[in-house]
């Protein structure tokens, strides 16, 4: 069945076109019982107004936009990314807001469809996610004055407001953690190299080296695949000394780690300590249950979100620190073998 129009309305009510936009527009030219007998019409018809005719008319189109720049096998199972959609729906849906979802596997791609998204009148604004050093995402958004909120910072954001956790505190706070428990070989598999927090992370454990007297952190950079943090588990344990104590960047990779270790014959915890980077259920269904840095991703989401919203009604939206995320210590860790 196809869709009613403002023409179907008008011609069950008897009236003209212009009187039944009037009417469901909510202004002057109509008497109020025509309006009434319009608008009962058009719910019978289960009417609703065309996003892209409102975009016309006022300039909103009722969409908020996210590219996700990732392969789209990686992406399927990526807690972090359906904690924070998650949340970012709850609050958008809460204001009558959809949300337009792209994925892409290249950063030319990306930047086409923001200046697509902009120029069609697609989107109002637009969540940016994955912030790496240089981005040229932010010069672009900047220059086409695209209302847009960053999930990241505090560094590389430009002039555009962000909203980040202490990646910094929670780093060192696994890292003292381990070192407690008298960990000096520590490795750590880690996502792409060029994204601001692994650089946060990673400048972290270079300092730990020498503050906690431990010895150098070997990190490997992968793409947060299961496949490439069970291949850097595997180079890392066949290394002599091998690390007592490994750190992921994310929950697939971690589950990975364990059935690497598994394999390999190495208990865990009794001989490698594993830690994973946001806690997930999937955390917790593995065996041992992993020790996790832990933070409200659903939250950190909605919190973008209605800065986002803030920004396009015209209210001011800065920076936002979400909380620091928290290490949960579980069955994974234990101190190292003498």
């Amino acid at each position: 069945m196809r869709r009613a129009t403002i023409a179907d309305i008008a011609r069950a009510a008897g009236v003209s076109k212009g009187a039944v936009s009037y009417a469901l527009n909510g202004r002057p030219g109509v008497s109020d019982s025509t309006r009434q007998r319009i608008l009962k019409i058009a719910a019978e018809f289960g009417w609703h107004p065309s996003s892209a005719a409102r975009a016309l008319s006022d300039g909103r189109a009722g969409v908020l936009g996210l590219i996700v720049d990732r392969p789209a096998r990686t992406l399927g199972i990526e807690s972090f990314f359906m904690q924070l959609i998650s949340g970012i729906e709850a609050t958008l849906s809460a204001a009558s807001v959809g949300l337009l979802l792209q994925v892409t596997e290249d950063r030319a791609g990306e930047m086409d469809a923001y200046r697509r998204w902009w120029g069609q009148r697609q989107v109002d604004g637009v969540i940016l996610v994955d912030l790496q050093r240089d981005d040229p995402r932010v010069g672009l958004l900047e220059e086409l004055r695209m209302p847009a909120v960053v999930v990241g910072g505090p560094h590389g954001l430009g002039s555009l407001p962000g909203v980040w956790s202490d990646e910094a505190t929670a780093t060192r706070s696994v890292v003292e953690y381990l070192s407690a428990l008298g960990h000096r070989q520590i490795a750590r598999v880690a996502g792409l190299p060029q994204l601001w927090h692994t650089e946060i992370r990673t400048q972290v454990l270079r300092d730990a080296v020498a503050q906690l007297n431990i010895a150098d952190v070997t990190t490997i950079n992968t793409d947060y695949s299961g496949e490439q943090g069970a291949q850097a588990t595997r180079t890392l344990l066949a290394r002599r000394p091998a690390p007592t104590a490994i750190i992921y960047d994310n929950d697939v990779m971690a589950v990975a780690g364990v059935a690497v270790a598994h394999e390999m014959g190495v208990r865990v915890p009794t001989q490698l300590s594993i830690v994973a980077w946001d806690d997930s259920a999937l955390c917790q269904l593995v065996h041992p249950q992993l020790s996790a840095v832990s933070r409200d991703i659903a939250a950190y989401g909605g919190h973008a979100a209605q800065r986002l919203l803030d920004i396009i009604a015209g209210n001011p939206a800065g920076n936002y620190e979400d909380t620091t995320p928290r290490l949960v210590p579980r069955g994974s860790t234990a101190p190292p073998p003498r």
